[in-house]
């Protein structure tokens, strides 16, 4: 089993308050959710009103799929998104 696990930080440019903050992050979440089998959620930086952190996850026997996974999860999330990606870290666990 393999399991990836990643960790994004974005930065919103234009936002003014943690509404605009709910409404960017909950946006980024259903199109991710909808358009990938991977689990997703913001597990960071709550009450910050201009910083995202999402975390995503997923499981396969396969490394190659995993690592392709939360790839195109980053492509899809910089090329999407009103926010802007400051960091990503990922790993990939052998288990």
């Amino acid at each position: 089993m393999v399991v990836g696990t990643l960790k994004i930080q974005l930065h919103l440019h234009e936002n003014r308050s943690l509404k605009g903050k709910r409404k960017v992050v909950r946006s980024i979440l259903d199109r991710v959710r909808a358009k990938f089998n991977v689990a997703v959620a913001e597990v960071g930086a709550n009450d910050k009103w201009q910083r995202i952190e999402l975390g995503v996850s997923t499981v396969s026997n396969d490394r190659r799929i995993v690592d392709a996974s939360l790839s195109t999860v980053i492509g899809f999330i910089e090329s999407n998104c009103q926010a802007e990606i400051v960091d990503v870290q990922m790993e990939i666990i052998n288990l």
